[in-house]
């Protein structure tokens, strides 16, 4: 083992040749930095600062990460963060092909996707333009979900398309591994659903569905009297108190593999 040799001030140690020599404290210093091992001096950038009056003006995006659900009142994107490290539950009240528009995007993001339905050929396009179930979305029979083994490097979306009384699931929501199940219409497990849910997602229902909702989920008169109306491709989504509708708009990708938005499947 070499020992280091001082240099000028301000340069690094410079370590002695393969073959023993030392390196002579004539040279340059870019030379000695060479024989030492640590490369050429990169280029030189003046730092960034920001004045101590200006830190009040610094804002950066937090929790903007996940999938796109469409776009809100203002048309900003609506985002879904289903990717999470504590245990994620969501109902959505609406039709099949926002479920599967959400499960498109949610494997877009780099999440594998897990279909545990009763109907597997209204999802087999999906499959198939996916490459098999080889590109992040599997298609399981009711009660046939493996265990999945999420974790922060590869989450998974657990889609229950299981009808109107969904059984006990297999595999239930975990850390990086979040649950949507989808209710075509509003059921009687729906109460107990939407309550241990953490989000819920409303689309058109009925006036004595939403009558039955808005006392559920304590929504407004105005929201009430909205579910009844909402077009395709709406969504009312509820979180902790927080009410926002969104538009899905698919992208010519969507819409050549799932078509136009529409409530009734």
């Amino acid at each position: 083992m070499t020992t280091p040799t001082t240099g000028t001030a301000g340069d690094p140690p410079a370590y002695g040749p393969a073959d023993g020599g030392a390196p002579s404290p004539d040279r340059p210093a870019a030379v000695r930095r060479l024989l030492s091992g640590f490369g050429l001096i990169g280029p030189r950038h003046g730092r960034h600062v920001l004045p101590a009056d200006q830190v009040d003006t610094l804002s950066l995006p937090i929790g903007d990460d996940g999938v796109i659900a469409g776009v809100d009142a203002g048309g900003r994107p609506a985002v879904l963060g289903l990717n999470r490290p504590t245990p994620y539950d969501v109902v959505l009240i609406g039709g099949l092909w926002t479920a599967q528009v959400l499960a498109l995007r949610a494997a877009a993001t780099g999440a594998r996707v897990a279909v545990e339905t009763g109907r597997p050929q209204s999802w087999l396009q999906m499959v198939h333009a996916m490459g098999g179930g080889q590109n992040g979305l599997a298609v399981h029979d009711v009660g046939r979900v493996p265990p999945q083994g999420a974790s922060a490097g590869t989450p998974v979306l657990v889609v229950r398309d299981c009808g109107m009384r969904p059984p006990r699931g297999r595999v239930v929501s975990g850390p990086w591994q979040s649950v949507l199940t989808l209710l075509p219409y509003l059921s009687p497990v729906a109460p107990g659903l939407l309550r241990r849910a953490r989000l819920a997602g409303i689309q058109r229902v009925s006036p004595d569905e939403a009558t039955e909702l808005g006392r559920t989920m304590g929504l407004s008169p105005a929201e009430v009297e909205s579910l009844p109306t909402l077009a395709d491709g709406v969504t009312l989504w509820c979180a902790d108190g927080d009410r926002q509708y969104v538009t899905t708009r698919p992208t010519d990708a969507e819409t050549g593999l799932l078509g136009t938005p529409r409530r009734m499947d």
